[in-house]
């Protein structure tokens, strides 16, 4: 019943949060690019700091070593809303690649839009998706900015995993940058479908770049699909119980 009621303070929180925090960027919409992306940094470590003062979701991230001195292309699984804001605050300037249909829904949506300026995609087309994908990601690292991919399009339970789609090594090849992927145990704590929390550390785990270059996109999804499905095994105790029952 605590845990419970912890979490409700805790959603209650983000959402009045998150609501201020739209309708002030929506109102200094004419700001420059740098203050806009502080309001996303500072939101996102306000809700990481809720959620460890609220549930004891305490964020860690490993292997920041690993990160590229110039912009890259990030690959994240998605298996919970948490890794969604929880990765922003230890990465420099990124923009989403996302489904179109969020950057319509009012305030919420329209503040994405402006303060993640994103590559808002239509998943149904995924021939067209994948160069829009490349065309708009190249334009974003030429210009400082870093590209962040949920690779399996959509939120996957731990333990279970979905083709991951092509546009961002494809992107990566065409631009000429690596890849870095990433691994957490988000799903441990913040379970999908599931109200209440659970306390604990959440491991955000950073893996070495990998090139896009001498080999064709899909081999390179390969690659990285292979380390995170890995990582993720390694650090995230659902994953393991999931794949013990398929086993």
């Amino acid at each position: 019943m605590v845990r419970w009621f912890r979490s409700l303070l805790f959603l209650a929180f983000g959402f009045t949060s998150i609501c201020l925090y739209a309708v002030f960027a929506l109102l200094v919409f004419w700001a420059p690019r740098r203050f806009l992306w502080g309001i996303v940094v500072n939101y996102c470590k306000l809700v990481l700091w809720a959620g460890d003062f609220f549930c004891g979701m305490k964020v860690v991230v490993e292997g920041r070593e690993h990160l590229p001195d110039t912009p890259s292309v990030i690959m994240i699984k998605h298996t919970t809303t948490l890794e969604t804001y929880g990765h922003v605050p230890f990465f420099p300037r990124t923009a989403w690649v996302l489904k179109r249909e969020i950057i319509w829904m009012p305030i919420f949506g329209w503040a994405i839009g402006l303060l993640f300026q994103p590559i808002a995609i239509r998943r149904s087309a995924r021939g067209t998706a994948v160069k829009q994908v490349i065309a708009q990601g190249k334009q974003k690292l030429a210009e400082g900015t870093w590209v962040t991919i949920f690779p399996e399009g959509t939120r996957v339970p731990p333990g279970e995993t979905r083709r991951y789609g092509v546009s961002g090594a494809a992107l990566a090849q065409e631009a000429d940058v690596p890849i870095v992927p990433v691994a957490h145990n988000a799903g441990d704590l913040w379970r999908r479908l599931e109200f209440t929390k659970r306390p604990g550390i959440v491991r955000f785990v950073i893996g070495p770049p990998i090139s896009a270059q001498g080999r064709p996109p899909r081999e390179t999804n390969l690659m990285v699909q292979e380390w995170i499905e890995n990582k993720m095994l390694e650090i995230s105790t659902e994953y393991q119980n999931r794949q013990r029952k398929t086993s």
